[in-house]
């Protein structure tokens, strides 16, 4: 099977994409008050600027998010019925004025959302420790003033309408079905996940504040099938999109940085050697669940495709993807088509 894979140099507010045509939307916006994002917001709303020049955070905050709900506007016309909406957000903390507070970006992005008319789901607490002895903020070891350390996200998950509904026993989606020590992990409302899972080292993915790959990788398996299109309205470096490929969805991405955007036509080319390597540890990975199965949730049944025991018969249809070739079709915007075959 082929999917295309088109990243545009745009702003997310002026998105276009064809009405119910996107099943699953990830993305990471910039995160209003957080100061390496200051520049952009102020560069496209006055008002933004104005406030944080006097020292308005009240002000500042909500002109930023007066900017993201234009865009969750747009997100939620994209969205086919049943379609997902994720959004990976953290909050923040800030000094203006002389006072310290915190920004609660995670509560405005969900009235944001909810404004588009889509639904809420529970969502998941991403925690992302560091070890660093200068985390803390404050007066250290002396009471009163020391301050919680933020080592968390939100990944905001909603739906547009109704769950998405399916012809009986559909290929794509039971080829597309996670294994359920995958479903255990992925669906529990606490992820610990660490690192970048990224190559790029020459200052790009810091300026995109990428979040790790793992992140849309698991929202890509656990909210679309193979063969759907993934929407990215804040693709930075194409990490979303790259997820997209490695499990055989197509994409659209926009980003206001045309060195971000350029950015993922290198990680495209890594895709046939990243996705081997992912289906291998994944394959490998239950192998060693059944392996270590003792009784609960004991493995009964033989999965079709692979010489491995599952739990569920929804299981016994997974098909894993790889990526035999990329080629790059468009230049302006920068377009891929990727052909993938089963893991075998």
């Amino acid at each position: 099977m082929e999917t295309t894979h088109e990243m545009r140099v745009g702003d997310a507010r002026d998105l276009e994409v064809e009405a119910d045509s996107v099943d699953l939307v990830v993305t990471s916006p910039p995160y209003p008050m957080v100061e390496m994002w200051d520049d952009g917001f102020a560069a496209q709303n006055a008002a933004a600027a104005a406030a944080l020049e006097a020292g308005d955070g009240d002000a500042a905050f909500e002109a930023m998010h007066a900017l993201l709900d234009d865009v969750w506007e747009r997100v939620a016309d994209a969205l086919r019925p049943g379609g997902v909406a994720a959004v990976v957000v953290g909050d923040a903390t800030r000094r203006l004025d002389g006072s310290f507070r915190l920004y609660p970006n995670h509560a405005r992005v969900v009235e944001g959302l909810s404004a588009a008319g889509l639904r809420q789901l529970p969502g998941i607490v991403w925690r992302k420790p560091t070890n660093s002895s200068a985390k803390f903020m404050g007066s250290g070891t002396l009471p009163t003033n020391a301050y919680a350390t933020l080592e968390h996200e939100h990944v905001l998950l909603f739906r547009n309408g109704d769950t998405r509904s399916f012809p009986p026993n559909d290929e794509d989606r039971y080829a597309s079905a996670f294994f359920w020590e995958e479903r255990n992990e992925w669906f529990s409302d606490c992820w610990e996940v660490r690192g970048t899972g990224q190559t790029l080292d020459d200052g790009r993915r810091e300026r995109s504040g990428a979040f790790p790959l793992e992140i849309p990788l698991r929202l890509v398996r656990m909210y679309s099938v193979r063969g759907d299109t993934v929407l990215d309205p804040f693709a930075g470096t194409g990490t979303t999109a790259t997820a997209a490929l490695l499990e055989a969805r197509s994409s659209v991405g926009v980003e206001r940085d045309p060195e971000l955007v350029a950015a993922f036509e290198e990680r495209a080319a890594e895709a046939p050697t990243r996705s081997e390597e992912i289906a291998e540890r994944r394959l490998r990975r239950h192998r060693e669940f059944v392996d270590d199965d003792e009784g609960e949730g004991k493995a009964d049944y033989e999965a079709d495709h692979y010489d491995t025991r599952v739990v569920t018969t929804a299981e016994r249809g997974i098909r894993l993807s790889t990526v035999a070739a990329v080629e790059r079709v468009g230049e302006t915007p920068l377009r891929v088509v990727a052909t993938h075959e089963p893991f075998r």
